[in-house]
């Protein structure tokens, strides 16, 4: 055999022909090698390993909306793209365990679940109603955040109660979201009703909300987010505000016991901003990772 300093003086097509043939006693017909300076850097089976050989860069194009399944309980759940991030197109509803409303989330540590207008323990049945199917479940933020602590960032690591793959928004990620639709930077940071019509694009499926400036905005359900009036647990242990609010946690602490959320409401186009007790019962929509 040559010597490596000889093989690098020989042409490329000579080297080329040398490699491939001392190659050919170990190369298989179901195989295909890659080579680089003469040397095999890398070999798949055409049968099992590998769907199409191309030599350019394929255009690939945007997805901007779809479906993905939850693991846990094969729950198949919409998603949307909103400028650079990927929302849930409807509230999450996974649910383990399923609370009566009356049940003291607001004054006992622990993971509360309700689905609006569901006052029993078992959660076949809390699943079979017609609410679950469309509003998802409500969680108190112990069961939100899955125990995890609080999270300002943007992104954040904060699974929560999520799926595999996606997390409980931060309140900046939600004020990302809102800038993404034309809220300005300093209406994002406020506190209460903030921008113009916002509130009117997150929402959807006209007829739903009550009568009133949300639906009759122009741009209502234009950003496919579809937010729903699934109402929330008032923590005097009723359920109150279907068809009227619709109620979202996030990630971010205010205090040891509150936490900020955003609300929807019926009667107005903009989106609600601040904190309250870590103890209702809200709806959560994720983030993708």
């Amino acid at each position: 055999m040559e010597s490596i300093n000889t093989i690098k003086k020989v042409s490329l097509a000579a080297l080329v022909t040398f490699v491939l043939s001392l190659s050919s006693v170990f190369a298989q017909n179901d195989t295909m090698y890659i080579m680089k300076s003469g040397v095999v850097i890398g070999q798949y089976n055409v049968d099992t390993e590998i769907d199409s050989i191309i030599f350019y860069k394929p255009t690939i194009e945007e997805t901007t909306s779809g479906t993905f399944t939850d693991a846990r309980d094969g729950n198949v759940y919409n998603w949307v793209q909103i400028g650079d991030q990927a929302w849930m197109a409807e509230n999450l509803a996974y649910l383990p365990s399923v609370n009566q409303v009356a049940d003291g989330s607001e004054s006992a540590a622990g993971s509360y679940y309700y689905v609006y207008g569901y006052d029993g323990t078992n959660a076949t049945d809390a699943k079979a109603t017609s609410n679950y199917d469309t509003y998802g479940v409500l969680y108190n933020l112990t069961a939100a955040m899955a125990n995890s602590a609080s999270s300002s960032t943007n992104p954040n690591s904060v699974q929560g109660v999520c799926p595999t793959g996606w997390h409980l928004p931060s309140d900046a990620e939600w004020k990302e979201l809102e800038m993404s639709l034309g809220m300005s930077q300093a209406e994002a940071d406020d506190v209460g009703w903030r921008g113009t019509n916002e509130g009117s694009k997150l929402a959807g499926n006209a007829g739903l909300w009550n009568n009133g400036a949300l639906e009759n905005d122009g741009d209502f359900g234009t950003s496919n987010f579809t937010a729903l009036p699934g109402g929330w647990r008032h923590y005097n242990g009723t359920f109150v505000g279907f068809g009227s609010y619709g109620y979202w946690w996030s990630s971010t602490d205010i205090s040891a016991t509150t936490a900020w959320y955003r609300n929807i409401s019926y009667n107005f186009s903009d989106v609600f901003r601040t904190n309250n007790d870590e103890g209702l019962g809200f709806s959560v929509r994720c983030v993708r990772d």
